[in-house]
Formats: C-alpha cells, structure tokens, sequence
C-alpha cells in the first residue's frame, strides 16, 4: 500500500502523542527524583541524587523491596504451576465444560481488584483464619496468584495451539509416559511461552496494590509503602526514587517476557522426529 506525505506525517504525528500521553507523566516522576529539594515544584532547579542514597538506607524501603520480591517469586510459582497444568488440559484434552473451565480461569484478570480483595479478605478471616493462616507473605502470594495464573495460562495456551498435537501422539506411541512425553516433547515446546508469562506474572506481582491491602494485614510491600507515604510531604523526595525505581523493575521483565513471546513452537518435521525420538530414547 502506497501512503502519501500527509498519511505519514498524521501516522508519525498519532504516535508520538499516543506515546507522549502514556510516558511524559513517568518521565517528569523520574525527573522529580533528582530533584534536590524536599518540595517539588517545574522547572526543577537543582537536581542531585542525594536522595538515592537516602532511600537506600531506608530500613523500612529495603523491607517492602524483600516483601515484594518474595511475594512476586511466590505468587509466580503458584501461577506457574496450575497456569501450566489448566493450559495443558484445555489445550490437549476434549472433555464436558471446557469453555467454561477456560472462562473461569481467565475471568479473574477481568474482576475488578477490589472485588477479588474483598473475596480473598473475607475467604482468609473466615475459612483459613480458624485454620491457623494469618495475614502476611503466604496471604499476599494466594492473592496474587489468583490473577497471575491468567498471564502464563494465557501464554502457555497460545504456545500449544501453535504447536501440532499429533506429536504427543507420536511419543506416545513409541512408547514415551505421560511424563517422558511432557519433559521431551512438551516443556521444550512452551518453555519460551511459560518463561514469558513468569516474567509478566512477577511484574503483575510485584506492582499490585489493591488485591495487597485486602491480604497483607500489616504488612508493607514496595507499592504499598508509596501509597502509605504520599501522605508525608517531607518523604516525597524517597518517594520518587522508589517509584523510578519501580519503574525500571517493571520495564524489564515486561520487555523481556515481550521478546520470548515472538518464539514459535515446534511445528516443522525434522525437530519433531527429534524430540520424540528423545522421549522414546529417555525409557528405560
């Protein structure tokens, strides 16, 4: 399609508002931290990064920071685990009410946060309270996993409708189990797919804020402990680095999961011939 100097110059012009709209409020959040001053106010006038260090030495940043990073690697197992075992039922299996089951699990993604926070809330206190679960890290990864198990099941279904399951098929035959036929055929099939939708999973995780009131009692992730300090000007300053920071946390997963997930799956003959003839060469 031939386009004319106006086309491209309307294409180019749309762009870079659509980009501006999205990144210019996290550009000024950026620059705000280098701003030397406690108050902030455009133009900055003397920047410095005095209050890197300042939040690096804060005890109670550091905490939060842990917090999130334990809570987004847990909530990523979980969601790993069952994201795979529900993609690998829809995908490979025909059975009654499979639409529906695929629905369910996608449908918390969906949910507004504060729903799922006040379930979750209520589920804790009056079903696992009696059993002895309180509020803190295992609370906070249950809830988030709820809606991180949708991205890796998402990019683990994708991955397997692009792949021919006649190959399962085939190991099968050659006498591979269900095992030896998921580690040789399968995994290095959708080891890309789940690989993204992990990283996405942990950067879902890491910035959830809602879900994380509802389930974290008194405790204090990394987004949390932004939202409880907005209300304290004088730390505005550490604020700011920690958003920047929060910023670039999330970017790089994101990017990441964002160039695996242009893999393919295994769909040509001769790397099929290969991989099952591993599962078959694998049996003892």
């Amino acid at each position: 399609m031939v386009e004319s100097q106006l086309s491209r110059v309307l294409l180019r012009a749309g762009a870079i508002l659509t980009l501006a709209f999205i990144y210019v409020p996290l550009i000024l959040i950026a620059l705000y931290a280098f701003n030397r001053n406690v108050t902030q106010g455009w133009p900055i006038e003397n920047y410095s990064t005095r209050w890197f260090s300042v939040a690096f030495h804060d005890e109670e940043v550091r905490e939060a920071l842990v917090l999130s990073i334990l809570a987004a690697l847990g909530a990523t197992a979980v969601a790993l685990v069952l994201g795979t075992l529900a993609s690998l039922a829809v995908s490979r299996y025909r059975f009654f009410g499979r639409d529906v089951i695929s629905f369910a699990v996608i449908l918390p993604i969906a949910l507004p946060g504060i729903i799922t926070g006040l379930a979750l809330q209520a589920t804790i206190v009056d079903v696992l309270g009696p059993l002895g679960v309180s509020f803190g890290l295992t609370t906070i990864i249950i809830g988030h996993a709820t809606f991180c198990v949708v991205v890796v099941y998402n990019n683990a279904v994708a991955r397997l409708r692009r792949t021919a399951g006649s190959l399962d098929e085939a190991s099968a035959d050659l006498g591979a189990d269900s095992w030896q036929t998921f580690r040789y055929v399968v995994f290095p099939q959708m080891r890309t797919a789940l690989l993204a939708g992990a990283l996405l999973a942990f950067a879902l995780s890491f910035d959830e804020v809602v879900v994380t009131i509802f389930t974290s009692g008194a405790e204090q992730t990394l987004p949390i402990w932004i939202f409880a300090t907005l209300s304290r000007p004088a730390e505005l300053p550490i604020v700011n680095v920690v958003a920047l920071f929060v910023i670039f946390a999330s970017i790089v997963p994101v990017y990441i999961a964002q160039r695996l997930a242009g893999g393919t799956g295994l769909t040509s003959d001769r790397p099929a011939r290969g991989t099952v003839a591993a599962a078959v060469e694998a049996e003892p």
